[in-house]
């Protein structure tokens, strides 16, 4: 059957902003500037005023600006990095790649991120960073991480890719954006990203100035100016085209988070009154800007018939991740053994995540829950 409610819609997306996105590329073609245009550097002021922070620096990718805020920090291989088992591989691949040893922690089966309780247990003598991710949109238990941060000397590097928007709304840092919070904050504007543009993009953030000057310069080839080269650095920019449509987008990142949330409480209300069905939990201590809505269900053939029936009547689902980080075969030189991380495991084979963007109306999710009543009917 065709796809009728897709994960996320960039099509209607754009269709709704066409009329601001065009002229935007048509100046930039127009100027022939494609490489560190006037948009790139309003966008950086854009998104750092958007923030409150410092120093907005763009990159290419989400990826690179994690690799660029490990570099920053001068990490040497051997050095420990602490990063949930249950996420996306961009924040372990990083640290791998630069020969610094990932150490896994386990998620909390509630939020999904990495569970603070566990923090402290793989903080080792070689440890020096602890990489929060703030998976699906939600915010991490920032004013525990800090602690634990300060209290053993250790760097933070916020893994912002799912959640730009969201913000703390409780406890110390109540009323700062997530990304901004610990030593280096990182994004991403892939095309899906609550702030996406019609390419690849990423940022790095920071209110230490001297961190932001290195991360400059590493993003630059390391240069402090050109043909002077102070650091081994990388290739790393955000194009001007991508910044031309960040730019138009950032104006609309409020109402595209509105309308999530607002998407979200209507399955909320709708999915709360299925048997089996574990709706996401929310966070007192922040806003949920859902980059993902996920449920949880029983048992992972209650989730996996789901997910057939809802492809069967035209509903996109996906499976955000079906398999812990330690599993993974690239991984498996860390040594851990296949029970380690119990909740992670648990997760992947029980959350399935449900349509959700900026273009999802009440009437969408009614009809999208209402096929989900039926398949739980037909299972019965």
């Amino acid at each position: 059957m065709e796809t009728k409610y897709q994960i996320v819609d960039l099509q209607s997306q754009y269709n709704r902003l066409k009329q601001e996105i065009d002229p935007a590329i048509q100046k930039v073609l127009n100027d022939a500037n494609f490489i560190n245009g006037e948009q790139v550097k309003t966008f950086a002021t854009n998104l750092a005023q958007y923030l409150d922070c410092n120093h907005v620096i763009p990159c290419a990718n989400g990826t690179d600006a994690l690799q660029i805020a490990f570099m920053a920090l001068g990490l040497q291989p051997g050095d420990e990095i602490i990063v949930p088992a249950f996420n996306y591989v961009a924040t372990a691949e990083t640290a791998a790649l630069l020969q610094l040893k990932p150490v896994f922690v386990d998620a909390d089966p509630q939020t999904f991120n990495m569970d603070p309780a566990l923090i402290e247990k793989a903080i080792g003598p070689k440890t020096k960073v602890i990489v929060p991710v703030h998976l699906f949109g939600q915010a991490c238990d920032m004013d525990t991480i800090m602690a634990i941060a300060e209290k053993h000397a250790l760097f933070v590097i916020e893994d912002n890719a799912q959640a730009i928007g969201a913000q703390m709304t409780n406890g110390k840092y109540a009323g700062k954006m997530l990304g901004t919070i610990g030593h280096i904050g990182t994004t991403s504007f892939f095309p899906s990203k609550n702030l996406g543009c019609m390419g690849d993009g990423g940022a790095v953030y920071t209110n230490d100035s001297v961190i932001a000057t290195t991360i400059q310069k590493i993003a630059n080839h390391g240069q402090k100016q050109k043909y002077d080269y102070e650091l081994i650095g990388t290739n790393s920019r955000l194009d001007t085209l991508q910044a031309a449509i960040l730019n138009v987008k950032l104006s609309h990142l409020q109402e595209f988070t509105e309308a999530r949330q607002k998407a979200a409480a209507k399955y909320d209300e709708l999915l709360s009154q299925i048997e089996g069905i574990e709706i996401p939990n929310r966070m007192a201590a922040s806003s949920h800007v859902f980059h993902q809505y996920t449920i949880k269900l029983d048992s992972a053939e209650k989730r996996n018939e789901l997910k057939s029936y809802l492809s069967e009547k035209g509903v996109q689902a996906m499976i955000y991740y079906p398999q812990s980080l330690h599993l993974q075969k690239a991984y498996a030189y860390l040594g851990y053994t296949k029970d380690e991380f119990p909740v992670s495991i648990d997760l992947c084979t029980r959350v399935l995540s449900l349509p959700m963007h900026s273009e999802l109306k009440e009437k969408d999710v009614a009809e999208i829950c209402e096929i989900i009543k039926e398949a739980f009917l037909v299972s019965k």
